[in-house]
């Protein structure tokens, strides 16, 4: 049996996330989700996802602050930053932490697929 990719969604945002996380799950993968970073610190530690979709403006702790602290549990895990605008800035503020995409809010879901298929490519550990 194959396994689940298993995806972790880090948004305040439940209007954005629900239908999202019910979109991916229809698509076969397994989906968690955390309204905060701290929250998604401790799901990546317990759950140990395979792609994190990370929003940027959250409370608590931001985006950028989260993907640090992800980068200190693992280097390597794919992290796709979601944005409800284009912030060229920001985005560019976290390539050095290693992001392996973006995805913004006004797009279709299949964007968010097709950036997974692209991740489960060329991310070693991932491959089928």
């Amino acid at each position: 049996m194959e396994k689940k990719v298993k995806i972790l969604m880090v948004d305040d945002e439940e209007d954005f996330t629900q239908p999202m996380a019910f979109w991916f799950k229809t698509k076969g993968y397994e989906v968690s989700t955390a309204n905060n970073g701290e929250i998604a610190l401790e799901k990546i530690k317990d759950e140990k996802p395979d792609i994190i979709f990370l929003d940027l403006n959250m409370p608590v702790m931001d985006g950028f602050e989260t993907l640090k602290r992800i980068r200190k549990i693992d280097k390597n895990l794919p992290v796709i930053v979601i944005s409800a605008y284009a912030d060229p800035e920001k985005i560019q503020r976290m390539q050095p932490h290693g992001i392996s995409g973006v995805f913004y809010k006004g797009s279709d879901f299949e964007e968010g697929v097709t950036l997974i298929e692209s991740i489960l490519r060329t991310h070693k550990k991932l491959k089928k």
